[in-house]
């Protein structure tokens, strides 16, 4: 058997066998895109376009405070307005969604309003001043609201300009605040933090204030220069010590009182002369001999006779010869050895001496034994003696202090590296704090300077371009391109409904079709005749085709003028696109 091709007039013989079904498939798809065309209700959106101004007072004059890009703050912005309580609010004031409250929940409300509002952001190529290379920046957004009421899209669209208009001075003023009133609290931080380094550092100061490093090398300086004074005062004071000692031996050569002379130039010796004689004389007899040794004893009576005629022994005079003894035995003990006989004598004599010097004083009434110097020269050298003296411990007292000065000299020496560094910790500190405060100081003017642009407007901010309109056109649905794209649902499921049918209709049509399955051609083929009733027919199903196309005209006509644009605006727009700016009669 031949394959069954089909030719273009079987196709033409198919369509015309499944007309009737076509045609109600067709009008029953076409009629139910129209209903559901002219079925949804109309959405009319209102838009509002926000241009985001910069700065009116150059950055390089007062730096603003809010860094963050344009976007993301208008992002952020709209999140604090599109709250649940804001939408409710506003749901609330202008009574939307009413027949939807009934049904639904309030976070299916709330859902269905953030998508009936739109967000958009208008960007442009600008060139980053900072890199030089091109770049997009938001320069503005626009803000729109989806309602079936025009007059509910243009009001809901105004309240959510001005939340987004205030939310954003809102959000810069309280920004701006907080950065001054966070840099306000740690300046007054570093500032308590100074007050505490320097009582710190006044405290470490005084308490080191010889072995502060900048007095390293001055005490230093004056430490040798103390050493050179120590140095010269042991001279001195040497130098004394030899003279002291020169001028006791000096006067204990030397009478404290002139002699007395007679007449005739014999000199004239008193009581108390004659005791110092008889003293002197007992101190030579005392050396050589025994104390009972009869010239000993003799004179011992003659000295206690004459100690009680001049009032008891002269302690002035002893002293002075235990001290001239002393001298002698000095003198001779640099040149023997203490085995000499007159170093054992001189030993002897100083010995008896003391032991009148400690012998008690009598009862008896005593004269004055304090006999007042006549000599000038034994005056002259007692007052060089007692000069040396005042020197000699002048000099020890400043040597003293001079000891006591390098040993606190030396002491801030050995502790000035130890001082330094604690110093130098401490002055870091101090340092550091300051230029932080200093810094924290600048930037906190430039907040409250960007605070003040923030209250005067004069930032950053947003304006209001072009505020939301009434719509007078609805936004969605789109009727016409519904309609076309039901008409032409209707086209492809009426062909296709058609080609299904002839594909599963078992009849034989057409003398090819009968050829193909008996393999032989038909002998005649005889036509179909058509009678009077048959013509009748065709003719009723003309006049119904042309009055139904006449309807579907004038019915779709109406529909355009009345539901989508009027008939006479969309002849003048046709007119002007085709280029014809009027009509000539």
């Amino acid at each position: 058997m031949e394959e069954d091709t089909k030719s273009f007039q079987d196709y033409i013989q198919i369509l015309k066998r499944s007309k009737k079904s076509m045609l109600l498939t067709a009008l029953g798809i076409f009629t139910l895109a129209v209903l559901i065309a002219f079925k949804l209700p109309s959405v009319y959106k209102s838009t509002a376009t926000i241009l985001i101004e910069r700065q009116e007072i150059p950055q390089e004059l007062v730096r603003s405070t809010i860094t963050s890009f344009a976007d993301q703050r208008i992002q952020v912005i709209s999140q604090r307005v599109m709250t649940s309580e804001n939408i409710k609010a506003i749901i609330d004031k202008f009574n939307l969604y009413a027949n939807d409250k009934k049904t639904n929940s309030l976070e299916t409300l709330f859902e269905q309003f953030r998508k009936d509002v739109q967000l958009e952001m208008v960007s442009a190529n600008v060139v980053d001043p900072r890199s030089g290379q091109p770049t997009q920046a938001t320069i503005a957004f626009t803000l729109a609201f989806s309602s079936v009421s025009p007059q509910l899209a243009q009001q809901v669209a105004n309240e959510l300009v001005s939340l987004y208009l205030n939310e954003n001075l809102k959000r810069r003023n309280i920004a701006a605040t907080e950065a001054t009133d966070f840099l306000a609290l740690e300046a007054d931080k570093l500032r308590n933090q100074i007050t505490e380094l320097e009582t710190e550092l006044a405290k470490f100061k005084e308490a080191h204030n010889d072995a502060l490093p900048e007095l390293q090398q001055l005490n230093m300086q004056l430490m040798d220069r103390t050493e050179q004074e120590a140095n010269e005062i042991d001279r001195q004071i040497n130098t004394l010590n030899e003279r002291k000692l020169y001028l006791e031996a000096e006067l204990a050569q030397i009478q404290p009182t002139m002699s007395t002379f007679s007449a005739t130039g014999e000199r004239i010796f008193g009581a108390s002369d004659r005791l110092k004689t008889l003293q002197a004389e007992y101190i030579a007899l005392s050396a050589r001999y025994a104390h009972n040794h009869p010239d000993v004893v003799k004179m011992q009576k003659e000295i206690k006779a004459l100690e009680q005629e001049v009032g008891g022994v002269d302690r002035i005079e002893i002293s002075h010869q235990i001290t001239q003894k002393r001298g002698e035995l000095a003198a001779l003990s640099e040149r023997y050895s203490p085995e000499h006989p007159d170093i054992i004598e001189l030993e002897k004599a100083i010995a008896s001496l003391e032991r009148a010097l400690d012998q008690p004083e009598t009862n008896m009434p005593k004269q004055d034994l304090t006999v007042k110097p006549d000599n000038p020269a034994y005056i002259q050298l007692q007052t060089q003696l007692q000069s040396a003296k005042a020197d000699l411990s002048a000099m020890r007292v400043s040597k003293s202090s001079l000891r006591a000065k390098l040993t606190g000299l030396e002491k801030s020496i050995r502790s000035a590296p130890q001082v330094e560094r604690q110093y130098h910790k401490l002055t870091r500190d101090y340092e550091n704090a300051t230029i932080k405060y200093r810094e924290v100081k600048a930037k906190q003017m430039e907040a409250d300077m960007s605070q003040t642009m923030e209250k005067d407007s004069k930032g950053e901010h947003f304006s209001l371009i072009e505020p939301p309109l009434f719509p007078e056109k609805r936004f969605k649905p789109n009727r016409t391109a519904i309609v076309f794209l039901g008409f032409v649902l209707a086209l492809g499921a009426a062909l296709g409904l058609a080609l299904i049918k002839a594909g599963l209709d078992p009849g034989i049509y057409g003398s090819k079709a009968l050829q193909a399955i008996t393999g032989n051609p038909p002998l005649m083929v005889i036509p179909f005749i058509e009678n009077t009733q048959d013509l009748l027919r065709q003719s009723r199903v003309k006049k119904q085709i042309w009055f139904g196309g006449i309807v579907t005209i004038l019915a779709g006509a109406l529909l355009l003028h009345f539901l989508i644009v009027p008939l006479d605006v969309l002849w003048f727009t046709l007119l002007r696109k085709l280029g014809y700016s009027g009509l000539s009669l």
